[in-house]
């Protein structure tokens, strides 16, 4: 009888020992869980920031580019953030390098034309490109609304391009022929003989591309 008590005592004692180990023990699990589960959402967290990184650095492509972009302002009408919400003839006239195309476009009578028209591309000459024609031959175009019109839609393609669409391509233009362009990364050229100095310029109604001559259709 003796020995049954103190089996039954020791029993007892060990039951009183293991129960605050097993509490302990379930204890430790949640907290490593939950230690688990914190690693789980900072590693989730982190992976989100990191694909944020890459497609913010996967939308550069749809900026400007090229050598003669760095003498656009900052701010202003003349910004590419000002020209974005204008129409292409009056995003031109705030361009001072535009200034002879913009002259001419008035000429032609081409304004309401190009600012009314939807998704187009326009291939702007640079006052530099107008002035590599002999004064007296430019003056006689302009002077010629009719040659001058066919010149200046000529310039301009019935849908947005984008700088991978100029890679290698072939395009209607609004004279009813057709102009090439080529190229790769930041340099392209249009017609083998224009080359592109500041591309992929964003206004209300067109995507621009400055080019460093002009660029003559058939007569």
């Amino acid at each position: 009888m003796n020995a049954t008590r103190f089996q039954r005592a020791a029993i007892a004692a060990l039951g009183v020992v293991v129960l605050p180990l097993a509490l302990t023990a379930c204890g430790g699990d949640s907290k490593d869980t939950k230690s688990s589960g914190d690693s789980t959402a900072a590693a989730e967290e982190t992976t989100g920031t990191d694909t944020g990184s890459a497609d913010d650095a996967a939308g550069t492509g749809d900026k400007p580019f090229g050598t003669a972009c760095a003498s656009v302002p900052e701010t202003g009408a003349g910004s590419f953030d000002g020209m974005s919400k204008d129409p292409v003839a009056t995003a031109a006239s705030n361009n001072p390098d535009l200034s002879t195309l913009v002259t001419a476009v008035k000429k032609a009578g081409l304004v309401d034309t190009l600012n009314n028209a939807e998704n187009i591309t326009v291939f702007a000459p640079t006052n530099e490109a107008f002035a590599k024609i002999p004064k007296a031959d430019l003056d006689k175009v302009l002077a010629d609304k009719a040659t001058l019109t066919k010149i200046l839609t000529y310039h301009v393609v019935g849908e947005k391009l984008t700088p991978k669409a100029l890679e290698d391509g072939t395009f209607p233009t609004l004279e009813k022929s057709t102009l090439s362009t080529k190229g790769s990364g930041e340099s392209y050229t249009v017609n083998d003989t224009a080359k592109v100095v500041c591309g992929n310029v964003p206004t209300a109604n067109a995507t621009v591309y400055i080019i460093d001559s002009v660029l003559m259709p058939k007569m």
